[in-house]
């Protein structure tokens, strides 16, 4: 048995920890990282003590914004910094694991704390709908290393210009 890589575990306890939100619509998991060790995790949801959108607004979800975005809550990358920010921990240089790619609200963030590295599952776009994976372009514009993440026993994604697909996609022992 072939020991795992630290991004399929990183991306396994992203995927895990998704099945932690209250969201009806989508649920989002976050790890950031360093080297081999933890930071923080995350996932989507309102701030803590405020409400859960699966109890207080079953079946329909909480009220969206004018986006169709959730109204009330929290992306789990923005979870998971805000919690590793709160604690004192040392962000720059991390890498942060989505299971979502980064919305431009959330990229701003990751470029803004000097997280070095994004490793995502899905496309964002291809979840809204949109052309375009706007905060995966604008991480990659201005230099953070953003790559579509790729199981070790999975061919590698390659297709330049598909907002589905990655431009770079790390494989490895």
């Amino acid at each position: 048995m072939a020991r795992p890589r630290f991004d399929d575990i990183f991306m396994n306890l992203a995927v895990d920890l998704a099945k932690r939100s209250h969201c009806i619509k989508a649920q989002v998991g976050a790890v950031l990282a360093r080297d081999t060790r933890i930071i923080s995790i995350g996932y989507n949801g309102p701030p803590a003590g405020t409400h859960n959108c699966d109890e207080e607004f079953p079946g329909v979800g909480c009220p969206r914004d004018s986006k169709g975005s959730c109204s009330l809550a929290l992306h789990a990358e923005q979870n998971a910094i805000l919690y590793a920010a709160k604690n004192g921990a040392a962000i720059e240089g991390a890498t942060i694991y989505v299971t979502l790619s980064p919305c431009i609200a959330c990229a701003r963030i990751i470029y803004s704390m000097k997280i070095a590295r994004v490793v995502y599952l899905n496309s964002y776009a291809a979840y809204k709908g949109i052309g375009v994976d706007e905060g995966v372009e604008f991480l990659r514009r201005f230099g953070v290393t953003v790559e579509r993440y790729a199981a070790a026993d999975q061919p590698a994604l390659a297709e330049e210009g598909n907002p589905g697909q990655p431009d770079v996609v790390r494989q490895g022992a």
